[in-house]
């Protein structure tokens, strides 16, 4: 029989002139609760840790001669790479930056000499 939502939802109504089933309407709420939850977790909090997972593990690859790329939009070579924080030159300058503030490597590459 092809029962559609609405016919579901109206027959689970309780009819006039009978009190509503408590533990019915518990269930259903605590149902509800529950895949919302489900929901959350599935669409939302497990990619962002998947992705949380990949960085972390992208952060612990660096190495001197990478080519990265900052969340600030600054292209540069890694020259060394310390506990939390990277140098790297980028056009003239050098900079030091937090590991944390790296986008992607752009491509891997071979060694650099830091008195450039």
């Amino acid at each position: 029989m092809g029962y559609n939502l609405l016919n579901l939802l109206a027959m689970a109504a309780p009819q006039a002139g009978q009190a509503p089933n408590e533990k019915a309407q518990l269930l259903q709420m605590l149902g509800m609760m529950a895949f919302f939850i489900l929901f959350m977790w599935l669409f939302l909090f497990r990619p962002q840790q998947k992705k949380a997972k990949e960085h972390a593990a992208m952060l612990k690859t660096i190495k001197a001669g990478d080519r990265i790329v900052t969340n600030a939009g600054i292209v540069a070579i890694v020259i060394s790479v310390k506990d939390k924080t990277l140098a790297v030159r980028s056009g003239d300058s050098k900079l030091e930056v937090t590991q944390a503030s790296v986008a992607d490597i752009i491509e891997k590459g071979q060694s650099v000499d830091a008195s450039k």
